[in-house]
């Protein structure tokens, strides 16, 4: 009896564990970065002390914002940079999720001008002052499950789902997420992008879903401003929602500038007990 008993506690102690990655990866899974070629010119410390201020701000308006934007030192040294969480995320996992991605820069990108870091549950970036961004609508990510729908129908299934979110994100959040006919998706805009910029980012992301992904059961398209994701459960299986956290996909990845991989090995584990097969993706990413 004894040993029936411990194994038992020793079965509820690894289901536990294993619950704890799910929760506590789930919105600080990596995705992808982009890192500018240019690196940082400092020989005065000046670029370096701006960049450290600006993230310190960053993470502190994270404990009561999903979103902020701001700037650090004048002129030419100045830097920009802001954070975008997920609308469903609490105060707490926004903060998590953003000290996370900041913690990732230096180790990633190393010095370089500008910088993009984003997670399942939130992104970060920054450039020097005069950077050229990419457009609201510009495509940087993408990656479609290689596991094709089988069957008729899915095109309207997906295109009505799609069509929720952009409806969805009119409501003034810029964020919305739900399921409609075992389609699960997920869209959200930049926090200064409203509006009709956010419809017209959102609707964006939707065409270039169905073009590229749309007979996969899976797919995340990332633009400048908004990204949009998707994922098909034909047997109704509930699960997380289409986050980039969990995909059943491998991490290899394509990327113009830089390139990229999941990390955490709790999620890799928490992954195993829900996926029954892998994915290939099918991918692009630039900064």
């Amino acid at each position: 009896m004894g040993f029936v008993k411990s194994q038992n506690s020793i079965f509820f102690l690894v289901l536990l564990i294993l619950v704890e990655f799910s929760w506590s990866d789930d919105t600080t899974n990596f995705i992808y970065k982009g890192c500018a070629n240019q690196r940082f010119q400092d020989p005065t410390g000046v670029y370096s002390q701006n960049l450290k201020t600006l993230f310190t701000a960053l993470i502190s308006q994270s404990t009561s914002a999903k979103f902020y934007k701001t700037t650090s030192g004048q002129g030419q040294s100045a830097i920009s940079g802001l954070f975008q969480c997920r609308g469903d995320l609490s105060n707490a996992d926004c903060n998590r999720c953003v000290s996370n991605a900041h913690q990732l820069f230096d180790k990633m990108c190393g010095p370089a001008v500008a910088a993009r870091i984003h997670l399942s549950g939130c992104y970060m970036r920054y450039e020097i002052s005069g950077f050229k961004l990419a457009g609201a609508t510009d495509l940087l990510y993408k990656v479609c499950g290689a596991t094709r729908v089988r069957g008729s129908g899915f095109d309207q299934k997906l295109g009505s789902a799609l069509g929720q979110v952009e409806k969805g994100v009119t409501g003034g959040t810029g964020f919305y997420t739900g399921v409609y006919e075992n389609v699960y998706v997920l869209g959200q805009c930049e926090g200064d992008l409203v509006g009709g910029d956010c419809v017209e980012c959102v609707q964006s992301a939707e065409q270039k879903a169905k073009s590229d992904c749309g007979d996969y059961v899976s797919g995340q398209i990332f633009l400048q401003q908004c990204y949009v994701t998707y994922s098909y459960r034909p047997d109704g299986v509930p699960g997380t929602l289409p986050s980039g956290s969990c995909s059943g996909q491998n991490t290899q990845k394509t990327v113009a500038i830089v390139v990229g991989g999941l990390v955490g090995s709790g999620l890799f584990i928490a992954c195993l007990l829900v996926l029954k097969s892998a994915f290939k993706k099918k991918r692009e990413v630039k900064y």
